[in-house]
């Protein structure tokens, strides 16, 4: 009689099933990592949608329901609610049981973490990939591959703790991902750098071009070129979810807002004063770091970005 498959999960819950939350679920039916995956979600619509496509084998009517018996929690929820959750979750989640998110800021989880029962093993996780579309429908099982998760793990050290982050961090490899360990305060610095500026910016370019398309009578729209398309794709994200960010990691979104905003005013003053050798230094130094990206492999070098000439 052949041996019955080891899963690297017996029972996984994932606490919202929106586009990451059904993206690693997909992809971790796709490695065979759990073998029974549930799925709890406050909006129930979305919950029966996960259900219909097959994203999770069943759904759960409550927290607690989702929760019980399952050594793997994933909280794929906006940042605010998942700080919310942990005390909850660490209490009626089995003892031992490994506990993730997979928000965008990591202080205030780790923050809510910290003060909870050591009796569950919580390891604050970011996957650093994601696309403006939401919703159980728009996840799909190859989201992760060759990205970044970031892990901000606990100062716990115990044996216990410590095989917690490596099963945390051997999960999001099995998925495809390249984990890196970083601090919860430098990380959440960093992403205001490279992800939650670009969306500010984008929200705010885009609420500027909307008041002047009633004046230029749409021609904003019909006009509209790669790099305006780009912001509207950003701006096009989650407004729960970029809420939760903005109101979770101010100070470091304040910080890179002001140096921004300084540089914003050393161009202005270029384009005022005809100062054509501080633009071009600007903006060579801008596709430096574009082709810094592309090296390395976090962008494509195709023209238009790949895309196809039909979107």
């Amino acid at each position: 009689m052949a041996a019955e498959k080891k899963f690297m999960f017996e029972r996984a819950a994932f606490v919202g099933v929106g586009l990451i939350g059904s993206s690693l679920a997909r992809a971790m039916r796709e490695e065979g990592l759990a073998k029974t995956i549930i799925g709890y979600d406050a909006d129930t619509d979305v919950l029966a949608r996960a259900k219909a496509i097959g994203v999770v084998d069943g759904g759960a009517g409550s927290l607690a329901e989702a929760i019980k018996g399952a050594d793997l929690v994933v909280l794929s929820t906006p940042v605010v609610a998942t700080a919310a959750l942990l005390p909850e979750v660490a209490e009626k989640a089995d003892g031992g049981a490994l506990i993730i998110d997979v928000g965008s800021v990591k202080g205030a989880v780790a923050k809510a973490a910290a003060a909870v029962s050591p009796r569950v093993h919580i390891v604050p996780c970011h996957p650093v990939s994601g696309t403006e579309q939401s919703g159980p429908e728009a996840g799909f099982a190859t989201l992760f591959r060759d990205r970044w998760c970031i892990l901000t793990p606990l100062d716990r050290d115990t044996p216990e703790y410590k095989a917690a982050v490596e099963k945390a961090a051997a999960l999001w490899t099995a998925v495809g991902s390249r984990v890196e360990f970083m601090d919860a305060t430098h990380h959440d610095l960093a992403l205001a750098v490279t992800s939650h500026l670009p969306h500010l910016i984008a929200f705010t370019l885009v609420g500027a071009a909307d008041d002047v398309q009633t004046v230029a009578e749409a021609e904003v729209v019909k006009y509209s070129a790669g790099g305006f398309r780009d912001f509207t794709r950003i701006a096009a994200s989650d407004p729960v979810m970029w809420r939760d960010v903005f109101l979770t990691n101010r100070e470091a979104v304040l910080e890179v807002l002001g140096r921004f905003t300084e540089e914003l005013a050393l161009l202005q003053r270029a384009i005022r004063w005809g100062d054509g050798d501080a633009l071009a230094k600007a903006f060579t130094r801008g596709r430096s770091l574009r082709r810094a990206i592309v090296a390395a492999g976090q962008e494509t070098a195709a023209p238009n970005f790949g895309r196809d000439k039909k979107e």
